[in-house]
């Protein structure tokens, strides 16, 4: 296979608004000693394209500052940390066999090897990522996924979304038969949360609001509560002996909600990152406050396992082409849509 010497990409040079996102012809990237190219299929967005963006994340003792997902950014980088394609080539030590197969690739930066090992990085912040014609990345963390019944886009769909919420899931020991409760539900997370918590055999109470009410059912919600109302009273009427799990925010007012030994799992500051709470709800119900950060490579495996099988089918909103990364970015930020937005190359 014929490479090109240049290719397409959209970067930012930049913190700041989608103004920042620029149209680029760039190199190529040369796979390095362990690495693979890989072209890429379909690219899906995710808030933390936006936040990267925007510098959003702070630094520890300095919530305000500009950052990436992790620290100060490199510029110009090249956004975009879920990507489905094909290998196109291999480095050094690596097995030629493997060019051709469709693969998705784990977007995180570990900080070590091993199966628990914790993402410390994320492709698209600390490392250019699939916003580009071509993409490297590590062949340990390029999973084939060429016998998977989900298409391109839907595959595009899973690493930071569904991983995140896997994490969540298993960081949360969830079980079949408790009940999960799934807080901003439509989104890309909480579909995913919606559908890995289904497929593990837990009851699904989903948190949603207005049109997007239905789509979350179809999802396979067992019930969906509006958000506009009394969320505690739905709650309770849905599952009035108290939730197992809780997935999301509204921490204040949904700790009293679990039942004894509950857990609840947070995953992000959609909400806000300062929170506060009644601390005996925790400490006299035996209740556990756990934090994740995306998954580690077990659990990654673990979906990509499940996407094998298709035991779920992602929900692709909307699809738009690599030079309207700025559009569909904007599209991101209404949160109009119930599922995943995706780029094509």
């Amino acid at each position: 296979m014929t490479l090109p010497e240049s290719m397409r990409a959209v970067r930012i040079t930049e913190h700041g608004g989608p103004e920042v996102l620029e149209r680029a012809e760039v190199p190529v990237p040369v796979p390095a000693a362990g690495d693979v190219l890989v072209e890429v299929a379909a690219v899906a967005l995710n808030n933390t394209d936006l936040w990267t963006r925007e510098g959003a994340y702070g630094r520890p003792g300095d919530p305000a500052a500009r950052s990436g997902w992790r620290g100060p950014l490199g510029f110009p980088r090249i956004q975009g940390a879920d990507v489905a394609g094909r290998v196109a080539a291999v480095g050094p030590g690596i097995d030629a066999g493997l060019v051709g197969r469709r693969v998705v690739i784990d977007p995180a930066l570990y900080d070590g090897p091993g199966p628990d090992a914790n993402p410390v990085g994320l492709m698209g912040s600390e490392r250019d990522g699939g916003y580009a014609e071509y993409v490297t990345a590590p062949a340990h963390q390029v999973h084939d996924m060429t016998d998977s019944p989900l298409t391109d886009e839907q595959l595009a769909t899973l690493p930071t979304a569904y991983g995140t919420a896997l994490g969540m899931i298993e960081r949360g020991r969830l079980g079949e038969g408790e009940t999960v409760l799934v807080s901003g539900a439509s989104g890309g997370v909480g579909v995913a949360l919606v559908q890995l918590a289904r497929a593990r055999g837990a009851r699904v109470v989903a948190l949603s609001s207005g049109t997007k009410i239905e789509a979350v059912r179809e999802a396979g919600a067992h019930h969906v509560l509006d958000r506009a109302g009394d969320v505690a009273e739905q709650v309770r009427a849905v599952a009035p002996e108290g939730i197992d799990v809780v997935a999301g925010a509204l921490l204040g007012e949904g700790l009293p909600l679990l039942r004894e030994g509950g857990r609840w799992v947070v995953a992000g500051a959609l909400a806000g990152y300062e929170v506060a709470f009644d601390v005996r709800r925790l400490y006299l119900h035996n209740a556990q406050v756990i934090g994740s950060a995306m998954h580690t490579p077990r659990h990654f495996a673990l979906l990509m396992e499940l996407a094998r099988r298709g035991d779920f089918r992602p929900l692709v909103a909307a699809t738009f082409p690599l030079d309207q990364a700025a559009e569909a970015q904007e599209e991101l930020a209404r949160r109009r849509h119930v599922g995943k937005i995706v780029l094509r190359p």
